[in-house]
């Protein structure tokens, strides 16, 4: 039998897995209960936070583009790891307070707290829709990866549309009938299984291919003088590139709303616990970041479409396991995309209903904003399915370009917590400017300034705005800029 029908079998049996476990989750909940659905009615335990934040940096970027990235960049690679372990951080801070704001208020989204914070039914709606946006820009590139992992391990029998199809479609069947916990639970099994994965395959092909991993590294530094290194002869990242990239990554990484509202799900003991521990899952990235260093070398770089196909290359091609091992490797790089799917689907669909559609519609009753939810988990599915079949944008590309809109955040929520002069007009300006200047470097200039990146200069230009034009308008009441500074 050949080995793409056993790998197809193992993939299929962890998707049923990861479904029914999905849809479990929501068993016995309330299905119209907009915090239940949005928010697991604030009570989800500390392992299950654990493996849902990290589930969503674990995903098909780490195991397709990190790969790739490594192939064909070097030591640019490294700014994964780096962003893992500091992007999380603030929470240790912000967490507790945002909580602490959001289970006073009722609050459900990043849009109801910037919203209330600085009293502007147009801050909200702007930023769900930034949010929707970029949820669909960071969607695409987890499709993408599932898409790549099933046409390539089957030998190109699962075409790239059905392949991206049938796994999101699980996503999206268990994400809208159990909401978050679905998301979550979902994750805790994906988590465990693409770990396991990471570690076994890193090492297994670095030991296989190269001999270990001094002798690896020694082989490359002789071949590619400076690939290993940032900012010098032969490497291929200025060191201002990669220190803002790094940056840009680790600033954004909390204002993702669907992390941002973790804050409202769990206790300030366990948000603190897990900003702790979670540099743990920059560890584990490493042994991924392996796989495109072992292939330097061993696999020719004309031999790929695209280097984010170097990890389903190397296991069908120079791994010589049967497909059982393939279908596990499958699995894992599945999982890893899945996890990310399933929270940013969720987050997508709650910034939909709760701050692009309701602010125009206040007294909508709870069942409808839940079955708006519910319809948003497909629309924004479906968005994000057409730009992954249709789009040319590569998996690194897209993941840096979400990151440079959604870090557009960090002015209006660190001002609506440390600063009580912030004002809505400079909040909003601050946002469209930054916006507006990450796309223009992204899309129509062809360099930045001084190489950095395109969402750190927007971010610049954001900051000096927010605060100039906060300075000249109206601040909200001393009594709520109080509250949420003194949260």
């Amino acid at each position: 039998m050949s080995n793409w029908v056993f790998a197809l079998g193992s993939m299929l049996v962890y998707l049923m897995f990861a479904f029914v476990i999905g849809l479990l989750a929501g068993r016995k909940r309330s299905f119209w209960s907009v915090s239940e659905y949005a928010v697991a009615d604030r009570g989800l335990g500390l392992i299950v936070i654990w493996f849902m934040m990290g589930g969503t940096v674990f995903s098909a970027f780490s195991f397709l583009g990190g790969p790739g990235m490594a192939f064909s960049k070097g030591a640019a690679s490294f700014f994964v790891p780096a962003y893992i372990a500091l992007g999380n951080l603030p929470w240790y801070l912000l967490g507790p307070k945002v909580g602490r704001i959001g289970a006073r208020k009722n609050f459900f989204t990043m849009g109801d707290f910037l919203g209330d914070r600085y009293q502007s039914k147009a801050l909200t709606v702007l930023v769900g829709v930034i949010s929707v946006l970029a949820f669909i820009q960071y969607l695409t590139l987890q499709i993408k990866g599932m898409a790549f992992i099933f046409n390539i391990l089957t030998d190109g029998v699962i075409p790239y549309w059905f392949g991206a199809l049938l796994a999101y479609g699980i996503v999206c069947a268990y994400v809208a009938t159990s909401g978050v916990r679905g998301a979550a639970w979902s994750d805790v099994l994906q988590g465990a299984l693409m770990l396991i994965v990471a570690w076994t395959v890193g090492y297994y092909l670095v030991y296989t291919l190269q001999g270990s991993p001094t002798d690896m590294f020694t082989a490359i530094n002789a071949a590619k003088p400076g690939f290993l290194t940032i900012g010098q002869d032969g490497s291929q990242m200025s060191g201002m590139a990669y220190s803002t990239v790094i940056l840009v990554s680790a600033l954004g990484f909390l204002m993702w709303p669907h992390l941002f509202t973790k804050s409202y799900t769990t206790t300030e003991k366990r948000i603190k616990i897990t900003t702790m521990a979670f540099p743990l899952f920059g560890i584990f990235l490493v042994p991924v970041l392996f796989v495109g260093f072992a292939a330097i070398g061993v696999v020719a770089p004309n031999a790929l479409e695209s280097s984010n196909q170097i990890l389903p290359y190397l296991v069908t091609h120079n791994l010589g396991a049967n497909g059982w091992l393939y279908g596990l490797i499958g699995a894992g790089a599945l999982a890893a995309a899945m996890s990310s799917s399933d929270a940013i689907t969720h987050g997508g669909s709650v910034s939909l209903g709760r701050d692009v559609i309701l602010p125009f519609k206040p007294d909508m009753d709870e069942r409808t904003q839940v079955w708006i939810m519910r319809v948003g988990v497909v629309v924004i599915g479906a968005a994000a399915y057409c730009l992954s079949i249709f789009g040319a944008a590569g998996i690194i590309a897209l993941l840096v370009g979400a990151y440079g809109s959604i870090a557009q955040f960090v002015p209006a929520v660190y001002g609506a917590l440390m600063w009580r002069r912030g004002t809505k007009h400079g909040a909003i300006a601050g946002m469209v400017v930054g916006i507006g200047v990450n796309y223009y470097f992204q899309i129509v200039a062809e360099s930045t300034p001084l190489d950095m990146n395109a969402g750190i200069v927007g971010l610049l230009c954001n900051i000096v705005v927010f605060v100039a034009v906060s300075l000249m308008t109206r601040p909200v009441s001393a009594e709520l800029a109080d509250e949420y500074a003194n949260a």
